[in-house]
This record gives structure tokens, C-alpha cells and sequence, in this order.
């Protein structure tokens, strides 16, 4: 059996927030650029960054990515950049009125899910509509995630 070949060489996730799927129910996901400058775009390539913390929101009529860490690149001594800055996320008009919609009105969070280079080699982020979660339903997904364990195990004993 001769060996599968990579799917995309480019794609390249970067980092993921996996507390957002357990803190919050992620409702709708949206795909997003974001304005970087080089000496970010080096070190994200180099792998250093965090998006557990950050946020998304819409403000003065643009998405902007707030407290989301992007480590400094050593070989950029002077024109280095912030490591903590608002960074600009890129979405057309009509999706911009969509999230202050979703936000405004209806009380939702933009959650940072994924950030990632797409196949074309460009930054991309995936980002969350999502609600926040209570305690009763973050005990009711976890009983349910036991159950499909056992049952899976009970399966796979059985056959």
C-alpha cells in the first residue's frame, strides 16, 4: 500500500482554543484574516502564540482580536512588534453587521477558536458566535461525552 501524500503542505495551525468549546456553545463559526505585521507573521510561523485569553469585538465599525499574545521575534530588535496589541480581523461588511447584530442584540460573545495558515500560506482565524455556558450545562455535556465513551467501549467489546 503505497503512502498517502499531504493533503496541503501550507496548512499549518498555529494555535487553538480548546476551553472555548467548554466554556462556551459555539452556535456559528466564521473564517477571518487578520492584519499583521512581519516580524508577527515570522514568529507565528515559528509557532509562537496564544489566543486562550483573547476576544474578539466589534468597535467604532471593525472587528478588532483583543489580548490576543503573539510572542516577540528574536531576529526583529528594532522593528519588533507589541506582543499584546489589538490586532485588526479582516470580514466583509455584511458579516461585520452580523456579529454587532449578534453581540448587541442578542447578548452572544465572538470567541477566538482557531488561528492557522490556509492553504495559500495566509493567517487566517476561526472565529466562535457562541453563548456562555452554566455550570448545570457544562455537567449535562460531560455525562453525555461519558455515555458515548462507554457505549463505544461496550461496542467494540461486544464485536
Amino acid at each position: 500500500m503505497a503512502k498517502k501524500p499531504k493533503s496541503d503542505p501550507n496548512y499549518k495551525v498555529i494555535a487553538e482554543n480548546r476551553r472555548a468549546r467548554h466554556d462556551y456553545a459555539i452556535e456559528e463559526d466564521l473564517e477571518c484574516g487578520i492584519v499583521l505585521l512581519g516580524s508577527e507573521v515570522k514568529s507565528l510561523r515559528a509557532g509562537g502564540a496564544n489566543i486562550a485569553e483573547s476576544y474578539a469585538a466589534v468597535e467604532d465599525g471593525e472587528l478588532w482580536l483583543v489580548n490576543g499574545r503573539i510572542a516577540p521575534y528574536a531576529q526583529a530588535k528594532t522593528w519588533g512588534h507589541e506582543e499584546r496589541r489589538k490586532r485588526k480581523l479582516l470580514v466583509s461588511k455584511r458579516e461585520l453587521a452580523r456579529l454587532w447584530n449578534a453581540t448587541q442584540r442578542k447578548g452572544m460573545t465572538l470567541v477566538p477558536l482557531v488561528l492557522y495558515f490556509n492553504h495559500k500560506g495566509l493567517a487566517k482565524m476561526k472565529i466562535g458566535i457562541a453563548k456562555g455556558k452554566k455550570h448545570h450545562d457544562k455537567r449535562a455535556d460531560a455525562a453525555k461525552q461519558d455515555w458515548n465513551r462507554q457505549k463505544a467501549r461496550l461496542l467494540r467489546d461486544k464485536g
